[in-house]
């Protein structure tokens, strides 16, 4: 079971990222978002930080689709996110050590490549 403490550790251990000023946690790097709290937006009440739920960059739709088909207990989303390459995770659904391979993939995902080499010990992905 991971919780935000876990997200902030293996999100600030990735090499360049920033965490932002937030009332749960988000992280970024070169200025994109990778993991962040997910905001839930209630009708007609402010949003609510969520940091048991995390949003993660995901790339494209078809691998949206697959996380959300192929894990419900662990993946969802709102028509907030439709057409965008978001997914929710439920951080008490998951492990660390499968918390750390989704945190590094959206990482990867936004990190320019001439960074990446930082993480590989300097081999391209």
């Amino acid at each position: 079971m991971a919780d935000a403490d876990d997200v902030r550790r293996l999100a600030g251990a990735l090499p360049h990222v920033v965490e932002i000023d937030s009332e749960g946690f988000d992280f970024r790097v070169a200025d994109k978002g990778f993991v962040w709290s997910y905001p839930e937006r209630r009708p007609g009440r402010p949003r609510l930080i969520r940091t048991d739920v995390a949003v993660l960059y995901v790339g494209d739709e078809a691998e949206k689709q697959a996380l959300l088909l192929g894990e419900p207990e662990l993946f969802f989303t709102t028509p907030a996110y439709d057409g965008l390459p978001l997914v929710m995770l439920r951080l008490a659904q998951v492990d660390a050590e499968r918390l750390g391979e989704l945190v590094t993939d959206a990482w990867r995902m936004r990190v320019p490549e001439s960074l990446v080499v930082d993480l590989d010990g300097g081999s391209a992905p």
